[in-house]
């Protein structure tokens, strides 16, 4: 009897998911070690859409063959994946709650004892190198990578890149969140990128270039290409480092943060408040 094929996504409001899923990144900013909380907010589209309406997963079997392939390589990043995987019901949301906590699943960056994480991510440069691995072992599946840009200054990176054109791993997708800042500041003043939609072409891939908050966008640069062989595809998604909160959004200082009782409620009301304008 053949393998029960992955559950289709039910059908969701993609930006109240994506609003939640900032509600949740917040509250675990509360919790007794904060967060990186600036390249989380950036990430909230990209992963609500790919976990509600891209990817085949299925919530009850994780593990299950015929799953398409998520790797966070940005594993700073993890508390947007925790709280979307928790939004898709691979863990109850209550559990959000633990984040950060003694003896909690949900470390500070992501481990495969969570459900729904592949492989344990966050020594930053190697999950396109992972994902190339798992794109290789079944090309009738998606594997999606997504990467910060800052770590596009780690070496491994273009050495993976350059495997996976050469390799012809049409049923891969780099996602790079282009959110223009690291730890120390602006990424073109650590090592300069751009051209960096240039930079992926001459290493052999198919380029798209979109605004990472706009879900129609999105969608058509995360569209199904190729199956088999064929060029991989890199979607430079342009960003804004810590979307939502304006007191952080484009600021050097949202990388971490660990929020206070009050500014957690303060940062909630602001998101309660742009919503309600989305909306109206």
């Amino acid at each position: 009897m053949g393998a029960q094929a992955p559950a289709d996504p039910p059908a969701a409001d993609l930006p109240a998911v994506a609003h939640r899923v900032r509600e949740h990144i917040v509250r675990m900013c509360a919790g007794p070690e904060g967060g990186h909380l600036g390249g989380s907010m950036s990430l909230v589209e990209i992963l609500t859409l790919l976990y509600f309406e891209v990817m085949r997963v299925d919530p009850r079997r994780p593990a299950a063959v015929e799953r398409d392939i998520f790797l966070l390589s940005k594993g700073h990043g993890a508390m947007c994946l925790y709280a979307v995987l928790a939004e898709r019901g691979f863990f109850p949301v209550a559990e959000l709650a633990d984040y950060s906590r003694p003896g909690s699943r949900l470390m500070g960056h992501p481990v495969r004892a969570v459900p729904g994480v592949e492989m344990p991510t966050g020594s930053l440069g190697h999950g396109l190198a992972l994902a190339n691995g798992f794109a290789v072992a079944d090309r009738g599946r998606r594997c999606f990578a997504v990467l910060g840009d800052g770590e596009l200054q780690e070496g491994a990176v273009w050495e993976a890149a350059m495997a996976s054109a050469a390799l012809r791993l049409g049923n891969l997708t780099a996602v790079v969140d282009r959110n223009r800042l690291q730890i120390t500041g602006p990424t073109e003043d650590a090592i300069g990128l751009e051209p960096l939609a240039d930079r992926w072409r001459s290493f052999g891939w198919t380029v798209r270039e979109v605004d990472g908050h706009d879900f129609g966008a999105l969608r058509e640069a995360l569209a199904p290409g190729v199956t088999g062989e064929g060029p991989p595809v890199a979607v430079i998604a342009r960003t804004v480092k810590g979307r939502g909160l304006p007191s952080l959004e484009a600021k050097t200082r949202s990388h971490y943060a660990k929020l206070s009782g009050r500014q957690a409620e303060r940062s909630l009301a602001v998101l309660r408040a742009r919503r309600r304008r989305a909306v109206s």
